[in-house]
């Protein structure tokens, strides 16, 4: 099993949550309203009128067979507008209860 975070801006919310349902990923935790920075050529998503853009990210564990295909679709939604944002982070799930 792996964990994948992904943190995206707000305005793909609904693209997000339908890549899942297409690849049959149903559990996850969401959160609304994160703040933070790219750190490649990112702009800081603050919620501010400076930096007004705000992100979203999702916590979910999936079997290992279904996670080349997660990252793939992330690579997709983020190679339609790199301005926009979204990024994935993988870890090794021990142990669940």
């Amino acid at each position: 099993m792996k964990s994948v975070l992904i943190v995206y801006n707000q305005a793909n919310n609904e693209r997000v949550e339908y890549m899942l349902d297409m690849l049959q990923i149903r559990g996850f935790t969401f959160w609304e309203n994160v703040q933070g920075r790219g750190n490649e050529n990112g702009e800081p998503h603050r919620g501010t009128h400076t930096w007004p853009e705000m992100n979203n990210a999702i916590l979910t564990v999936v079997p290992d067979d279904k996670v080349d295909d997660l990252l793939l679709s992330v690579r997709k939604l983020d190679k339609r507008n790199e301005e926009v944002g979204i990024r994935a982070f993988v870890w090794n799930i021990e142990q669940m209860v």
